[in-house]
C-alpha cells in the first residue's frame, strides 16, 4: 500500500491545474479519494454527521449486499435448470456460473452507463465525482427481473442519475432515491417487463451452460399467482431461502437478513426505520386479512416479492428518508402500510414495496418539517415563549 501511496503522489502533479492530464483531475481525485481516507481538513465552518466519510458508508452497504447478489445468481441458474426439467442433473458450480454471467452484464451495464455519466458531468462541472452510484449501481440491477433487457436498463440507469441525482445537485441532495427511480422508470414506460407478476428465466445457454428454453416460457412469481386469486405453488420454505421466481436480488429472506445484520451492527442503517417498515406492513396486513379483504396471511408479505429487500436496503436510505429520531417511526410505518395497501388494493400490481419506498421519499421532507416545528414549539413553551 505504501508503494501505491507513493505512485499516486508521483503522478498526482500531472492531473493538477497546468499538468498534461489536468483535465481528468476529477476522475484522479475520485480513484485517489476511494483508495485513500483524504487527509485534507476544512478551512471554514463544517457541519459533521458522522466521523464516518461517504465513501467508506457506500463501501458497507455495497458488501451488505453481497450475499442477496451471491444468491440472486444462483437462484436465476436454480430457475433456469428447474424450467428446463435437468435442475437434478446440474451441479452447484454449474448452476451458479450460469447465474453469475447472466447477472454480470447487468451489473457491468448499470456500472458503465451510471459512473459514465457521473464522470462526464463532474468533468463538465469541475467538481469532484460523487460516490452515491457506487450503491445505486448495485442496487439497480437486483431489484429488475434477469429477463430486463440491457439496453433497457441502461436507459432506466441514465435517467436516474440524469433527472433524479444530479440536476438536484447530485449525491446528498436528491430527492428520490435513484434506484427506486429507475425501477419506478421501467414500470411506467415498460410496463409489460415490469408489472412483477411474471419474472422472465433465462432462455438460452450461457458459455455452454444450461438448457435452451422455450422463446415464449415464462414464470409467475408466488406473490403474482397471489393477486391473481392462485395459490403458490411453493413452499414457505423455498419462500425463505429464496428459492422461486422474482426479481435477481429479492428473493432470498436470509440473504437479505444477513445484509441488515451487518448495516445495523455498523451503524449505517436505522433500526428505527427498518423496524417501523415491518410494524407498518405487520399491522396493515393483519387488518385486511381479518377483515376478509386478503386471504394472504400477514407475514407471507415479508418473505415475498420485495418488501424485505426494500425495507433493508431501500427504505433506510440517509439521503431519502427521514433524518429525525421521530420522523424515522413515522417514515418506515407509512412504508411499510402502504405497500401492503398497494398489494391488497391494486390487484394489477402485486408488488407496491417499490411504489410504497417512492411516495415514502416524497414526503420524507415534510414529515421532518412539522417534526422539527414540533421541537421548536416546545422548547419555546419552556422557555416561558409564546
Amino acid at each position: 500500500m505504501d508503494r501505491l501511496r507513493q505512485y499516486l503522489n508521483k503522478v498526482k502533479p500531472n492531473f493538477e491545474k497546468g499538468g498534461r492530464l489536468h483535465l481528468l483531475k476529477s476522475f484522479f481525485d475520485g480513484m485517489e479519494t476511494f483508495l485513500y481516507v483524504p487527509n485534507e481538513t476544512s478551512q471554514a465552518g463544517a457541519n459533521v454527521h458522522d466521523p464516518i466519510d461517504s465513501k467508506r458508508i457506500m463501501s458497507i452497504v455495497v458488501l451488505a449486499l453481497v450475499p442477496a447478489m451471491l444468491f440472486g445468481m444462483y437462484n436465476v441458474g436454480y430457475q433456469n435448470f428447474l424450467a428446463a426439467g435437468t435442475l437434478a442433473d446440474a451441479g452447484f458450480w454449474e448452476i451458479f456460473f450460469f447465474g453469475f454471467f447472466a447477472v454480470l452484464p447487468k451489473i457491468i451495464v448499470s456500472y458503465v452507463v451510471g459512473l459514465g455519466i457521473e464522470f462526464a458531468w463532474a468533468q463538465w462541472k469541475g467538481e469532484e465525482i460523487q460516490e452515491g452510484y457506487l450503491v445505486s449501481g448495485i442496487l439497480i440491477p437486483l431489484i429488475v427481473p434477469i429477463g430486463c433487457p440491457l439496453w433497457m436498463l441502461a436507459l432506466a440507469c441514465a435517467f436516474s442519475v440524469i433527472f433524479c441525482k444530479e440536476i438536484f445537485g447530485g449525491t446528498g441532495m436528491n430527492i428520490f432515491n435513484p434506484a427506486i427511480a429507475a425501477r419506478m422508470f421501467l414500470f411506467f414506460a415498460y410496463p409489460s417487463k415490469m408489472t412483477g407478476d411474471t419474472v422472465w428465466v433465462a432462455q438460452d445457454t450461457i458459455f455452454g451452460l444450461g438448457n435452451t428454453l422455450p422463446d415464449t416460457f415464462t414464470a409467475a412469481t408466488p406473490l403474482g399467482q397471489i393477486g391473481q386469486g392462485i395459490a403458490p405453488d411453493a413452499s414457505i420454505c423455498d419462500m425463505i431461502c429464496g428459492f422461486i421466481p422474482g426479481s435477481i436480488g429479492e428473493t432470498s429472506v436470509i440473504a437479505i437478513a444477513i445484509g441488515a445484520i451487518i448495516l445495523l451492527w455498523t451503524g449505517i442503517a436505522s433500526w428505527r426505520t427498518m423496524l417501523s417498515v415491518f410494524v407498518g406492513g405487520a399491522i396493515m396486513a393483519i387488518i385486511f386479512q381479518s377483515t376478509g379483504q386478503s386471504s394472504m396471511v400477514w407475514w407471507h408479505h415479508f418473505i415475498l416479492g420485495g418488501f424485505a429487500f426494500g425495507a433493508v436496503f431501500m427504505a433506510t436510505d440517509p439521503v431519502t428518508s427521514c433524518r429525525t429520531e421521530c420522523g424515522k417511526y413515522i417514515y418506515g410505518f407509512l412504508i411499510g402500510a402502504m405497500a401492503v395497501i398497494i398489494r391488497v388494493m391494486n390487484a394489477g400490481y402485486p408488488e407496491g414495496m417499490m411504489l410504497a419506498i417512492f411516495f415514502g421519499n416524497m414526503i420524507a421532507p415534510t414529515i421532518d418539517h412539522f417534526i422539527v416545528e414540533r421541537n421548536i414549539s416546545k422548547r419555546m413553551k419552556r422557555g416561558g415563549k409564546k
